[in-house]
């Protein structure tokens, strides 16, 4: 089996070591776990007796849930290297996986960072200490008529009508919310807690805030899981907020701070995107030069014909590329206030489409056998193709981010 070279001699001990222990996990635990659900129903991927669960109380064992956890709370402090280390690996073994355990963490590491008690007390402490997946929070943004154009949130040259419908209205010490997030929502229909992105102000339309909600709120109420093409083992599905009440104090992110907060989002999700699919590129092309070295076709192995050299050093260039600048985003942007998202945005717009292209070709090397369900490269050419469009499409992401290069320095 094929192993990468790593060109960074600048690991330390702990990063080398960090390196093995999660790709031994992801190749032990996520990678059969995500086959095993990829043929399942939705609502069988999510049943209690689901594979799923055993994955994440065993992410969880390993205490993976913290990273990104300030340390007073019991966080791991991770370099940025490492990071992306483990993000790689992840996307190595299963990207839809991956995006599941990285999103079930999001709401409970802001609240932590918001330095509001009572949310750390009630909510934070016990998931810190949670490792049979009684905790799992969402990222709820995405709205049926508001996807990718959520990166223009709280932006002033934002197009009109960008705003989010889902709205929230201050009454008393309470916040009354009131609308619905799509069914694109990642852990939407097993989540507990929600990071839920709301418009304020109906006439100002990118105005918005962020709120830490508990899903068990009278006025809570969940769709089914999305069936999709691929990330199938990622459960996916709409959230309705019916004049639901949260504490005033629920906000972790006022209207005065939103923007500002949607640059850290945006580049922090669209470079964990990056190292996540970068992983998936690694592991197809992993897959495309195995087969090409076992199979014969024309009298010898289908490696030495010139024609598949080509398309496995194309693979492989831009699966080299991808690592380079993914981590060279991640780096920069967790090292430096404020983070500059269109370099996220370009490792994630980059690395998702070097993965489809690597993941098509590898399936192009595996022949009739690429297509037949159960294989390896099958899947991984499925959910390759859904992060051209998730975490916003790649080219309403482009644009953004061409726009903040245009203005850089202006």
């Amino acid at each position: 089996m094929v192993t990468y070279t790593e060109l960074n001699k600048t690991l330390n001990e702990e990063e080398s070591s960090l390196k093995e222990q999660v790709h031994r996990f992801a190749r032990d635990v996520l990678r059969p776990t995500a086959m095993e659900l990829d043929p399942l129903s939705p609502e069988d991927v999510i049943a209690s007796d689901s594979v799923y669960w055993s994955a994440l109380r065993q992410y969880r064992q390993l205490g993976y849930h913290l990273r990104g956890m300030p340390e007073e709370f019991g966080g791991i402090t991770l370099s940025p290297l490492s990071q992306h280390i483990i993000g790689e690996e992840m996307g190595w073994g299963a990207a839809d996986l991956s995006v599941s355990m990285g999103a079930a963490s999001m709401p409970f590491a802001f609240a932590a960072r918001s330095g509001k008690r009572e949310l750390i007390d009630r909510y934070v402490n016990p998931y810190v200490g949670d490792t049979q997946g009684r905790f799992v929070g969402c990222w709820a943004i995405t709205e049926p008529q508001h996807g990718s154009d959520a990166v223009f949130m709280g932006d002033a040259r934002a197009p009109a009508g960008v705003g989010f419908d889902l709205w929230g209205e201050q009454k008393g010490d309470d916040w009354v919310i009131r609308g619905q997030k799509s069914s694109w929502v990642s852990n939407g229909t097993i989540a507990t807690h929600a990071m839920l992105h709301m418009n304020l102000d109906r006439s100002n339309g990118t105005g918005g805030a962020i709120a830490f909600v508990p899903l068990d709120l009278p006025g809570v109420s969940k769709g089914k899981p999305l069936d999709k093409l691929g990330q199938r083992a990622l459960n996916q599905g709409e959230i309705f907020f019916d004049e639901v009440r949260i504490p005033a104090d629920y906000i972790l992110v006022p209207q005065q701070g939103y923007a500002l907060m949607g640059d850290f989002i945006l580049a922090g999700a669209n470079g964990g995107m990056g190292a996540t699919f970068t992983g998936l590129a690694r592991a197809a092309f992993e897959e495309g030069l195995n087969y090409a070295r076992e199979r014969v076709q024309g009298g010898k192995r289908i490696c030495e014909h010139q024609a598949v050299q080509l398309k496995l050093m194309d693979m492989f260039i831009k699966v080299e590329a991808a690592r380079g600048l993914s981590r060279s985003a991640i780096v920069y942007n967790a090292t430096t206030i404020p983070p500059a998202p269109e370099y996220s945005v370009a490792s994630k717009v980059f690395c998702t489409q070097a993965a489809f292209e690597v993941a098509s070709d590898a399936l192009q090397l595996h022949g009739g056998y690429g297509l037949a369900k159960g294989m390896v490269i099958e899947k991984l050419f499925r959910d390759a193709r859904a992060a051209l469009i998730e975490d916003g499409t790649n080219d309403v992401l482009a644009l953004a981010g061409a726009r903040r290069i245009i203005d850089r320095g202006n």
